[in-house]
């Protein structure tokens, strides 16, 4: 399934986006008024170049502020925070933040670390015995760098929490799910999941939820109160951003719905701000914590977040020739990298609608917030943040915006061209090998929870986390939704059993496939208790079937491992090791009389005792 990812990978968003903010009057005093001057003089022309971005990429709204020292020197809308309403982006428009949340979190964290509750690089079992990951050697290694660092060897599994309503609790225990595709510590993998588990091991530790967590610790000291997590929340206030972007295969600009499902991954992108509330949180990064003559962020934390923690390929210049930009590393929750031999730290935020970039100079003290509404021209963030970086140190201007606007143009072409020659693997003049509504039911993974097949109208329908789209045949077992304008097409394969039932169903997922299985019919406790008991094969060797707490039965052959019975369809029960062996219990008038087994091999009867 095709859906808008919650984060990009590098410092060069080639992938479409945009936003929207206004000029702001800044009262400064009089040594800064000279400041501001001369920022302005470096900045001449650059309203010409943002009015020209506008034109050149149909960008509903941008938004640009500079931090210089201590203080937000400049801030300016260019284009509408409401295309539809023509309405100004203000310095108190709000706006969702997305992926700028994690380093607060890792920040937050780093409290922790400093009070002795979590350490950085010790197992985070450690600290935190209830994680667990995918196998021991995962669960007695990964420590909390790792884990913040995106280089747990974990790919990003984003469809697990996209448009869910899992809790972070939930989405915390779904960790030991998630197979690694690489070893720990060798390759950068993004994943949103971690930043939600290490907001879920905040509240372990402190006793409060991230939320009052970080609002305590830095949203209060940084007298950031406009700041918020919902949007909910924010449509209570009158000055906030509307999401608009440009459809696929034209140039027409539309809105589109707010992404709301986010409080599970809350730790990882749900905070909601404006250009003078995070210019504070930017203030405070670049004056080691301190900010309004306090120190207000352990300035040890902030260190360690900076620290390069795992390196990242140099893709653009290697690829495109983009040499500006080289030897990115990911610390925690921000990048660094070399621009045109500047240090530069980084991160950006991506969700539907909106895309920001919070950026700084280390050396020079200064710093950029780019906040764009529209997913086409997301990449905007990066465009805009180097050309008010080289106009404010005097340097040539990089074309950035006609390379990426090449990028742009061609992908949106080929993606209407690759559309339209969708389907030509169809084989023609198939059917399905089953009656159409044998392919509804409830499809359960593990972590990605259950997707949903009905019928309506004579026609299959899928249902999963929220995204109800119609299924239709493409061939044999393989049926499609409509080329959905969102979520694209999405293809299902549905699997038989050996007994010829549809018990399954794959779907092309991130980055592998994830096959769903049937749920199985559900058994009343009365009658799992009634079939469990003592069982004599032919030969007259006796066996149990036990019933477990936890609901499970079991069988137990002496001297043998113990063997769970899956639930299938009444009283027929498969196991795990071989899915052409069912066990089917025997009742006559209320009562157990044996327990079959069928494989290809015939069918045996075992006589309850």
């Amino acid at each position: 399934m095709s859906i808008m990812k919650a984060e990009g990978r590098s410092g060069l968003r080639i992938i479409g986006r945009v936003f929207v903010l206004i000029h702001l009057a800044i009262a400064l005093g009089t040594g800064l008024q000279a400041q501001d001057k001369a920022i302005a003089k470096k900045l001449q022309g650059f309203d010409a170049t943002m009015a020209k971005i506008l034109k050149d990429w149909n960008a509903p709204g941008i938004g640009v502020g500079i931090v210089s020292g201590d203080k937000l020197v400049f801030a300016k809308g260019y284009g509408y925070r409401d295309y539809e309403k023509k309405l100004p982006f203000t310095p108190t428009t709000l706006c969702q933040i997305a992926s700028n949340t994690k380093l607060f979190t890792a920040v937050a964290a780093g409290m922790l670390v400093d009070e002795g509750k979590l350490t950085w690089d010790k197992p985070v079992r450690d600290s935190v015995p209830s994680i667990q990951f995918y196998n021991n050697d995962l669960n007695n290694t990964v420590t909390l760098r790792d884990m913040l660092a995106h280089r747990t060897g974990i790919t990003r599994h984003d469809t697990i929490w996209y448009k869910s309503d899992d809790t972070r609790k939930q989405l915390f225990d779904k960790v030991k799910y998630l197979e690694p595709q690489e070893p720990l510590r060798q390759t950068f993998l993004y994943n949103n999941l971690m930043y939600a588990a290490a907001g879920y091991i905040i509240e372990l530790q402190s006793g409060k939820r991230w939320e009052e967590f970080v609002r305590d610790r830095i949203f209060k000291p940084l007298e950031m109160t406009s700041t918020v997590y919902s949007i909910a929340d924010m449509l209570k206030q009158p000055d906030f951003g509307v999401p608009f972007t440009e459809k696929r295969d034209t140039f027409e600009i539309y809105k589109i719905p707010y992404y709301e499902d986010i409080g599970g991954v809350a730790p990882c992108g749900a905070i909601i701000s404006n250009i003078q509330d995070i210019s504070r949180w930017l203030v405070a990064l670049m004056n080691d914590g301190r900010y309004g003559g306090k120190q207000v962020l352990p300035s040890s934390v902030l260190k360690a977040t900076l620290e390069p923690a795992i390196a990242l390929p140099n893709t653009a210049a290697e690829v495109r020739g983009y040499w500006e930009i080289l030897n990115s590393a990911y610390g925690m929750g921000r990048q660094t990298a070399s621009y045109r031999g500047r240090l530069l730290t980084f991160h950006g935020g991506d969700l539907p609608g909106f895309h920001s970039q919070v950026s700084f100079l280390p050396r020079e003290r200064i710093g950029v917030l780019v906040f764009v509404i529209g997913n086409h021209c997301a990449s905007l963030y990066n465009t805009i943040s180097y050309n008010v970086y080289e106009r404010l140190l005097g340097m040539d201007q990089t074309p950035w915006s006609d390379r990426l606007l090449e990028i742009r143009l061609k992908g949106k072409k080929a993606g209407s061209e690759a559309r339209a020659k969708a389907g030509a693997d169809r084989v023609p003049n198939t059917k399905p090998s089953h009656p159409i509504q044998d392919y509804a039911g409830e499809y359960e993974h593990p972590a990605y929870g259950v997707l949903k097949v009905g019928m309506k109208d004579g026609r299959l329908q899928m249902d999963f986390h929220k995204i109800v789209l119609p299924l239709d045949h493409f061939h044999y077992d393989r049926f499609e939704t409509p080329d959905d304008e969102t979520y694209g097409r999405t293809a299902i394969n549905f699997l038989t059993n050996p007994q010829g039932d549809v018990d399954k169903a794959v779907i092309s997922l991130d980055e592998a496939e994830v096959t769903f299985v049937r749920k199985p019919e559900t058994l009343d406790p009365k009658i799992l208790g009634q079939l469990a008991g003592t069982y004599e094969t032919p030969t007259g060797y006796k066996f149990q079937v036990v019933l477990k707490e936890d609901g499970g039965l079991f069988l137990v052959f002496p001297g043998q491992p113990e063997e769970r019975l899956i639930p299938y369809k009444g009283l027929k029960f498969h196991i795990k090791l071989f899915s052409d062996v069912i066990f089917e219990f025997v009742m006559e008038n209320g009562q157990v009389k044996a327990l079959k087994q069928r494989d290809p091999s015939g069918e045996y009867v075992y006589i309850r005792k």
